[in-house]
């Protein structure tokens, strides 16, 4: 760890999520579109899995093993490997999955670095267009090397904004069709991504103006939700009864967004 005072002493492991969603990218790259490319089921055909997606966190999980092995890890594809260490690595090797099986270039690797409980380093790289968003807590957030700011639009009808659908959808109605129908007619536009890390860093971006989605879990929003503070913005839950399920904006559109959600 550096000893230079102007340094975070987060800075090293910033450096070290870059180059391990650098590799993953290259991975994702290779497997992308490609004959090789196969896709399992994990709870229903809504949940899948490829062997990139094991690939990539291979990679990333290797890589903390060596460089960091008293870290504890959690990753959606393998698990969660608890150690009793103050460190935390939460790791979504492919966020978008489906997007990617589909051969959709939307979507993303992202790794979190938890200290004490709090998240102090998140990274979510898009190899597809070359996208790192990047945040270390107190030192704002960047879009490759570059300060990013959320939105500072107020008015609902001028927002374009994205949501996303639990993968029970097909069997459990309450699945947000009925947010969406309360949302859609006060916008500008709606759109469905399919990778709750790449909305969130949009919004932080300035390009989307909110989002909102249920049933999600850490890895899916602990980087991106961190970039999204660090470009204050801001989150909160709706609800307390499907996992993590945020509402995300600026801090200007989120009392004009909230209500609609959360009627």
């Amino acid at each position: 760890m550096s000893t230079d005072n102007s340094i975070s002493p987060f800075d090293e492991y910033l450096l070290a999520a870059v180059e391990m969603a650098s590799g993953a990218g290259r991975i994702m790259r290779e497997y992308f579109r490609s004959a090789t490319l196969t896709e399992k089921a994990k709870i229903n055909d809504a949940d899948i899995v490829t062997p990139a997606d094991k690939a990539c966190d291979a990679l990333i999980t290797g890589e903390i093993h060596k460089r960091f092995p008293d870290h504890s890890i959690l990753a959606e594809e393998s698990g969660e490997s608890e150690s009793g260490s103050d460190y935390r690595w939460v790791i979504d090797p492919i966020d978008g999955t489906t997007n990617f099986a589909a051969g959709l270039p939307i979507c993303c690797t992202s790794i979190a670095l938890e200290y004490k409980g709090e998240t102090v380093v998140g990274v979510v790289y898009d190899p597809f267009t070359d996208e790192l968003f990047t945040a270390v807590k107190g030192q704002g957030a960047m879009l490759n090397g570059n300060p990013i700011r959320v939105k500072t639009n107020e008015l609902l009808s001028h927002a374009v904004v994205s949501t996303g659908f639990p993968i029970d959808k097909d069997t459990n109605p309450d699945n947000n069709a009925d947010v969406v129908a309360r949302v859609l007619p006060h916008v500008r536009g709606l759109r469905r991504l399919g990778s709750s890390a790449m909305d969130i860093c949009y919004v932080a971006a300035g390009v989307l103006d909110a989002y909102w989605e249920m049933n999600l879990h850490a890895w899916d929003v602990a980087a991106a939700l961190l970039i999204l503070h660090e470009a204050d913005g801001c989150h909160a839950s709706y609800r307390d009864d499907r996992n993590i399920s945020i509402i995300v904006s600026s801090r200007a559109l989120f009392p004009k967004i909230q209500p609609l959600i959360n009627d």
